[in-house]
Parts: structure tokens; sequence; C-alpha cells
């Protein structure tokens, strides 16, 4: 069989597999998920519609588990499209969970697929409106968090510090937006541009679990009072995506686009400004 194209697809949920949708036509895509179960759902549903895939058991906070990653895909032709949407969030796991999967690992996987991704290709991290909730952070913690080798990046005395969830969380988040501006050279020495996305609350499985948990009723009233009025959907992540991979997104690498219907802005400036006590 002759080789393709391959994009990669590192967390096989809504919104990886709404961006794979649109760039996939025509070329191999690679699901990549820490769940064998999800990878080969969604694999099914992409093969019903029409793509040809490939399914991968992948642990984002190993090195040796994303250079295998890095084979497989290259077993099936030039990678021309990484997606990154896995990621754990602060009320799924621990501090030392998030950091090694969502901080280090993504520091990883745009480092070794930097290495092989091929002339005209993109990758895309998801990142999170989480990550812009940090407000400023001395230009020194920055840097290191941006050019720290990765191997090093989780001995950092800033990140060593860290204690809470939800600031492991928001540090990984600024931490991928800092290390796609990083990686852009690289990338772009080989032709190709690499962005991150940082969504608000966009409606999936997850989400609408937590819009009818404990916290739900936080939740509608944030929603409510953003200026959007409501939460945002997979395809309008997966449009935005697709507008980066594309050739119309060619002049724009090294960048983080906030979608999130205006829930950052509110939070500093607007209504929603009582978060910053509990965020």
């Amino acid at each position: 069989m002759a080789k393709k194209e391959v994009v990669v697809l590192v967390g096989a949920g809504s919104i990886g597999q709404a961006i794979a949708r649109r760039v996939g036509a025509g070329k191999h895509v690679v699901l990549a998920d820490i769940s064998q179960i999800n990878a080969e759902t969604a694999a099914k549903t992409l093969e019903e519609a029409g793509f040809d895939t490939s399914v991968l058991v992948v642990d984002l906070s190993s090195r040796a588990s994303i250079i295998k990653l890095v084979q497989h895909a290259q077993g099936h032709g030039t990678v021309m499209n990484l997606i990154n949407a896995a990621g754990v969030s602060p009320s799924q796991a621990s501090v030392e969970t998030i950091l090694k999967v969502d901080l280090y690992g993504t520091a990883v996987l745009l480092e070794e697929f930097g290495k092989i991704i091929g002339e005209g290709g993109s990758g895309i991290v998801i990142s999170s409106q989480s990550g812009h909730r940090l407000g400023n952070i001395p230009p020194e913690e920055s840097e290191q968090l941006a050019m720290t080798p990765t191997e090093e990046l989780l001995a950092l005395p800033l990140i060593q510090g860290i204690d809470d969830t939800l600031k492991a969380y928001q540090y990984s988040k600024r931490c991928n937006v800092l290390r796609v501006m990083y990686e852009a050279t690289a990338w772009g020495k080989r032709g190709a541009t690499v962005n991150s996305i940082s969504p608000g609350i966009i409606i999936t499985p997850l989400a609408n679990d937590e819009l009818k948990g404990p916290r739900g009723e936080g939740y509608r009233t944030m929603l409510g009072l953003c200026p959007a009025g409501r939460a945002g959907t997979p395809d309008e992540v997966g449009e935005l995506g697709e507008f980066l991979m594309s050739h119309k997104g060619r002049f724009m690498t090294g960048t983080d686009f906030l979608i999130d219907g205006g829930t950052t802005a509110s939070y500093w400036f607007g209504e929603l400004q009582y978060l910053k006590t509990t965020h």
C-alpha cells in the first residue's frame, strides 16, 4: 500500500476528533490515547465516515511512549499534522500527574514531532483558558517554562513548589503556550507551523457531567454572564484548528488563540471578576 500523509491525534476526545475530521480526509489518521477503548471507539466512528485510521495506546507522560508513537506514525507515511488534545484536569488527577502529562508530556511531544514533521506541516496543542488566569508571571519564569530542556522541566523550583491541582493545571497550560512559542523556531526550519488553542468551556461528555454535577450551578451562572452567553462546541474549535492547519494559516506560528466566548476578558475586567477569589 502506498504511504500517505499522516495526521496524529493524541487524545481521542471530541475536540481532537473535530479537528482531525477537518484535516484528515485522504490521509492516514493515527488515534493515540491512554485508553485503548477511547482510541478504538474514535477509530470506529472515523472509519465509518470514510477515514483511514490506526490506533495506538500512548502514555503522554513517557518519552519512550511518545517515541513509539513517532515511529508508528512514520510507518504510515509523512507526518503532516500533529494535534495534541490529551490532558488531565484539576478534578481528575494529582499535582504530580497533571505536571507529568500536561506540562512535561506536551513539551516532549512538541520536541519529538518537531524533529520529523513534514514540509508544509502543522501542529496544534489544545491548551486552556485556565492558563490565561495566571496573569503576568515574572519574565524569568516565562523563560524557564519556555526554554528549559524537557528533562529538567519538572525539577524547576517554581514547578516543585506547586501543591495545588488548579495551580498545576494553570502553570501547565501556560507552559504549553510558551513551549509552542519556543518550538516555533525549530518547526519553522522544517517549513512547518505550530500553534496552541486555548478553549473555554466546550460542550463535551466531560463538560456535560460537570454542568449537571454538584458544581453545575456555578458553571451555568458563569456561562450566562460571559459575553457569548453560552458554552462552545467542539466544532467551533475544529474550525479554528482547520484554519490554522490550512494554507490560510501559514503566516501564523508560535502563538496562542483564545476561544472562550469572552470568558477570560470578563474574568479580568467584566462581570466574571468574582471568579478571581476561587480561580
